[in-house]
C-alpha cells in the first residue's frame, strides 16, 4: 500500500521536518524490519536528510543553496527556474531502513521536505515494505 501525506509550506524557501509524519506511516504499517521509500511528485521541492537539532542549519541550507543557484536570466519563463535547479540538486526520493518498527536515523538526523517555490501544499508518497 502507498500512503500519501500532505505538507503545507509557509514560505517561498524552507525546510520542513516531516520525520514524525513519516514515522506515523511506519507505525500504521505494522512493519518491524524493512524499508521506507519516500517520493515527492513535485519539481520545485525536494526530500533530504539533515540535522534536526539546530534550526539554524535549515536557514543555512536555504542560504547556501540560493548562493549555489543564482538568479540569472533563464529561458523558462515562469520565474521559478532556481527552484527547479535546487530540487534537482537534492532529489525527489529517499529510502530509509526500518528496524524495530522505527526509522533508522542518526542521532541528529531528520527527514525534510525542502520547499523552493512556496508556499504550497505538497504531497509525499510513502511505501513501507517488510523484510523478506
Amino acid at each position: 500500500m502507498i500512503t500519501e501525506i500532505q505538507v503545507s509550506t509557509r514560505s517561498s524557501s524552507e525546510f520542513r521536518d516531516i520525520t514524525a509524519q513519516v514515522q506515523r506511516v511506519v507505525d500504521d504499517s505494522g512493519v518491524i524490519e524493512g524499508v521506507c521509500h519516500l517520493f515527492l511528485p513535485h519539481t520545485t521541492a525536494a526530500l533530504t536528510l539533515n540535522e534536526n537539532w539546530d534550526p539554524d542549519v535549515r536557514g543555512d541550507l536555504v542560504r547556501a543553496l540560493s548562493a549555489l543557484v543564482p538568479s540569472v536570466p533563464y529561458r523558462h519563463r515562469e520565474g521559478n527556474s532556481p527552484a527547479h535547479l535546487m530540487s534537482s540538486l537534492l532529489g525527489s526520493s529517499e529510502t530509509l531502513l526500518v528496524r524495530g518498527g522505527r526509522l533508522v536515523l542518526g542521532s541528529w538526523q531528520g527527514v525534510y521536505l525542502a520547499e523552493f517555490d512556496g508556499p504550497r501544499r505538497r504531497r509525499v508518497l510513502i511505501k513501507v515494505v517488510a523484510e523478506g
